[in-house]
């Protein structure tokens, strides 16, 4: 099983000065880079404490530069907010400086707040990330780009650089809803599966997408479908639950709680529960290394998990992630 790192850069009420954030990251993706984790995956979000990294592309040449054998996710690009040019130009140049080492996930958002300050009307947002999603794979493939669609057009433009992996870098589509997992399964890309679900939900998810994939005529056979899990790890089960809830407590606060739900375009249930409840219920991997090991697992017997996405909710989180989970996966 591969085990990646879904990398946010919090800044829980803007304790400490900012660069402090980028500071710590940088040291755990050097971490990371020593250890046998596949790939950092870098957060974008616009306009929130929650997560304070505007420029994936540009976070990740510094990741680059720092590291020697990691693979760069964006988990991710939010595709709808680019010109898909200007795109597809950074995302080759990262995969170019990184020596090719870039895993290219993008996504449409999720925030009215953030559509609004683009200038993308939240109704087209789903049809222009699509749309840019094809510009910028024929960006990479054709020596001369040829285009003509709904929201943007093209007459022979040659984008350079195109990306050092032929004939582009791995690519994912971030998949949370049943539109988003059909969408994806009908064009036969692979997906990145969300944070916020329940295994239950993912896992009904990921039949959908195999299905999907069968009848478009595709296979799922072979491919990485990284699943991003929030994960709370101490040396006692406990401790491990006063992480998950503290985590929880503060994801539901920041963005992801019902009070948020006018300024997103996704919907969320809780399953019935409250919000902070189902979260460290049925979202996030908690208690001791072993028992997160024994968690694990389950879900790659349970719903054929072959790719473990981990949001550390805390420092000593990271460290046994690092040190006693990795290793023994």
């Amino acid at each position: 099983m591969k085990v990646g790192v879904l990398q946010f850069f919090s800044w829980p009420g803007r304790r400490g000065p900012l660069d402090q954030v980028y500071a710590r990251a940088l040291e755990r993706i050097e971490i990371m880079d020593r250890g046998g984790f596949d790939a950092v995956w870098l957060a974008e979000h616009h306009f929130t404490t929650f997560s304070v990294c505007p420029s994936v592309h540009m976070l990740g040449t510094l990741a680059a530069a720092r590291t020697q054998r990691l693979r760069i996710g964006t988990a991710v690009s939010l595709a709808t907010l680019y010109h898909p040019l200007r795109l597809a130009e950074e995302v080759a140049l990262l995969d170019m400086l990184s020596g090719g080492r870039v895993n290219w996930g993008a996504g449409r958002g999720f925030a009215v707040s953030e559509f609004n300050a683009f200038g993308v009307p939240p109704a087209e947002s789903a049809e222009r990330f699509r749309e840019t999603v094809e510009i910028v794979l024929k960006a990479w493939t054709q020596e001369r780009l040829n285009h003509r669609g709904a929201h943007f057009s093209f007459e022979d433009v040659e984008v350079l650089p195109k990306p050092l992996q032929q004939p582009h870098p791995p690519v994912w589509m971030a998949a949370s809803s049943e539109t988003a997992v059909d969408w994806a399964a009908s064009k036969g890309l692979s997906i990145l599966m969300d944070p916020h679900s329940s295994a239950a939900e993912i896992g009904a998810k990921r039949r959908r997408y195999a299905e999907g994939l069968r009848a478009a005529g595709f296979s799922d056979a072979g491919r990485d479908i990284p699943v991003a899990r929030l994960v709370a790890l101490a040396p006692t089960t406990a401790e491990a639950e006063a992480v998950a809830r503290r985590g929880a407590e503060w994801l539901v606060g920041a963005y992801a709680g019902p009070q948020h739900q006018k300024s997103l375009q996704t919907t969320r249930s809780y399953g019935g529960k409250d919000p902070v409840q189902h979260y460290v219920e049925d979202v996030i991997l908690h208690g001791t290394p072993e028992s997160v090991r024994d968690q694990i697992a389950r879900l790659k017997e349970e719903i054929g998990l072959n790719y473990l996405m981990c949001a550390p909710l805390s420092r000593d989180s990271f460290r046994l992630l690092a040190d006693e989970v990795v290793p023994r996966l």
